[in-house]
């Protein structure tokens, strides 16, 4: 994806100015490194009791070792979750007791080489989309009892890349082709956004989702090296965890719910009908079919079936 070229981007420290989060407990997936590890430190560092949901507990536990000495808070407690494994997402469910008040979807992988679950599934839509569905659904009583919740989804901006046919799946029932299913499933992040804070809001549930920007992290691993985001054009991982930070804690993001956000702020509706790899405000912006309410309910209703007997 084309590199930014902005360098005013607010920090985690500037959106969390003033923001006391003592007595509100968080759990971050893919938190064990990298813009999610930055994501629980800042939210750790402003009073949350907070929870790292990684597929490797040695490296969640070295992260919350770094949080801990870093923001001279208590340390982070460490959950196994593999968003590829039903089995593992019920059981991380299962095992969280009390209320939850931020519940931030970072983990994602992007581009693999083609794997698909034993349900079939592709793996960038199941890691990416359908493992944090279930894993929210699931989470819901946690969430309702909590009564000013926040859940925060992170997409991208691939997702302008990337429409959501949901009789077809792109990328699942059709030839796999990285870039494509990686869309599909950033794409699903906005639209489960949408619909999940059209039913939950009534519960006192804020559900929004974001484009964190472009950070060098693992993220990337599978990209030739010529796609990979060069130190000059990217943020930091301050920088790009202001955004999740953001509206996963601030008081101003409030009314953030069924929206898409970027640089912390409501992204505009994209208009431009070409997208050029050369030209970073060709991926700027929200997609309109990603914020189509219809496509969302479809695309729940398929989650939902999906992952019923998870």
């Amino acid at each position: 994806m084309p590199a930014s070229t902005s360098s005013a981007h607010p920090t985690t420290t500037d959106v969390l100015s003033g923001v006391d989060l003592t007595g509100r407990r968080a759990l971050v997936t893919g938190a064990s490194s990298g813009l999610g590890e930055e994501i629980a430190r800042a939210l750790t560092a402003a009073g949350a009791e907070t929870t790292l949901a990684v597929r490797d507990l040695a490296r969640g536990d070295a992260a919350a070792d770094r949080i801990a000495t870093s923001t001279g808070r208590g340390r982070p407690r460490v959950m196994e979750l593999d968003l590829l494994s039903p089995a593992s997402i019920s059981r991380t469910a299962a095992a969280w007791t009390g209320s939850l008040h931020i519940l931030v979807a970072n983990a994602g992988i992007m581009v693999p080489p083609e794997s698909r679950t034993a349900e079939g599934w592709e793996s960038q839509f199941m890691t990416n989309h359908l493992g944090h569905f279930a894993l929210a659904e699931r989470l819901l009583p946690a969430l309702t009892t909590a009564r000013d919740a926040r859940v925060v989804l992170a997409s991208s901006n691939a997702h302008l890349l990337g429409p959501v046919d949901v009789d077809a799946l792109a990328g699942q029932a059709e030839p796999y082709e990285p870039w494509s299913a990686y869309a599909v499933s950033k794409t699903a992040l906005i639209l489960f956004a949408v619909e999940a804070n059209r039913r939950w809001s009534a519960r006192g549930i804020t559900v929004s989702a974001y484009n964190p920007g472009f950070i060098q992290t693992g993220l990337q691993k599978n990209l030739p090296a010529e796609m990979r985001v060069s130190t000059a054009g990217a943020k930091t991982l301050s920088e790009g965890a202001a955004t999740p930070v953001f509206l996963a804690a601030s008081p101003d993001a409030a009314s953030a719910g069924g929206k898409y956000f970027e640089n912390v702020a409501e992204a505009p509706l994209a208009v431009d009908e070409v997208r050029d790899m050369s030209r970073p405000e060709t991926f700027r912006g929200v997609a309109p079919f990603a914020l189509d309410e219809d496509t969302a309910a479809k695309l729940w209703a398929l989650s939902e079936t999906a992952t019923e007997d998870w």
